[in-house]
C-alpha cells in the first residue's frame, strides 16, 4: 500500500503477510479522498478508523494533515503494526484494541469522519449495526460522515441515515449523514 497525498506522498508501506486484513485498494483510497478533500479541511478533522487492520486510511489522514486520528482494532497484530508505524512517521495515531461493537456501546468520542471498513462477509444485520450504535450514541460531529467500505454485492441502502454510494471496481463506499 502506498500513501497517495499530503507530506508522506508516495511512501509505501509494507504490512506483515500475516495481518487478517484486505487493505483498501489504492485506487478505491484515492477516489475517497477525493470526494472527502472538496467537504473538508483535513488539519481541522477528527478522524475515528473502525476495523483499522493496517492502519491504511488513518496514514492518508495523517499525511494530509489530520492531526487527531483514533484507530480500533481487535486483533493485536494489526494495532501493534499501527503503532509501530506511526512511531516511525510520527504520526498522531491513538490505538484502542478492542471489539469495534464493544468499543460503539461504550465511546464518547466524537468524530467528523467514522470510517469503517468491517469483513466484507458481514450479514446486513451485523453492517447495520454500525451507523445505528454510531447515531444512537451520538458519536457524529454535526456535519459529519460515516463511512462504511464493503463489496458491491453488499447494498446498505435502507439503513437509517444512509446517504449515498460509491462504486470503484468491487468496493462501495456508503455514506451516512446525521438527518
Amino acid at each position: 500500500m502506498r500513501i497517495i497525498s499530503g507530506i508522506y506522498k508516495s511512501r509505501k508501506i509494507v504490512a506483515p503477510k500475516n495481518l487478517p486484513v484486505r487493505p483498501t485498494t489504492d485506487m478505491a483510497k484515492e477516489s475517497l479522498f477525493n470526494i472527502l478533500n472538496n467537504n473538508f479541511y483535513f488539519d481541522e478533522l477528527i478522524v475515528l478508523d473502525l476495523f483499522a487492520g493496517t492502519g491504511n486510511i488513518s496514514y492518508e489522514f495523517a499525511s494530509r494533515g489530520t492531526e487527531q486520528i483514533t484507530c480500533v482494532d481487535q486483533d493485536f497484530g494489526c494495532i501493534k503494526f499501527i503503532n509501530k508505524t506511526a512511531s516511525e512517521f510520527k504520526m498522531p495515531i491513538q490505538t484502542i484494541k478492542s471489539d469495534v461493537f464493544t468499543y460503539l456501546e461504550k465511546a464518547t468520542l466524537q468524530a467528523n469522519i467514522i470510517f469503517a471498513d468491517p469483513p466484507y462477509n458481514f450479514s446486513i444485520e451485523e453492517f447495520s449495526k454500525i451507523p445505528e450504535l454510531v447515531f444512537q450514541n451520538n458519536l457524529l460531529l454535526e456535519d459529519g460522515l460515516l463511512i462504511v467500505e464493503h463489496s458491491k454485492h453488499t447494498d446498505l441502502s435502507n439503513l437509517n441515515n444512509f446517504s449515498y454510494s460509491k462504486s470503484y471496481g468491487g468496493n462501495m463506499f456508503s455514506f451516512f449523514e446525521n438527518n
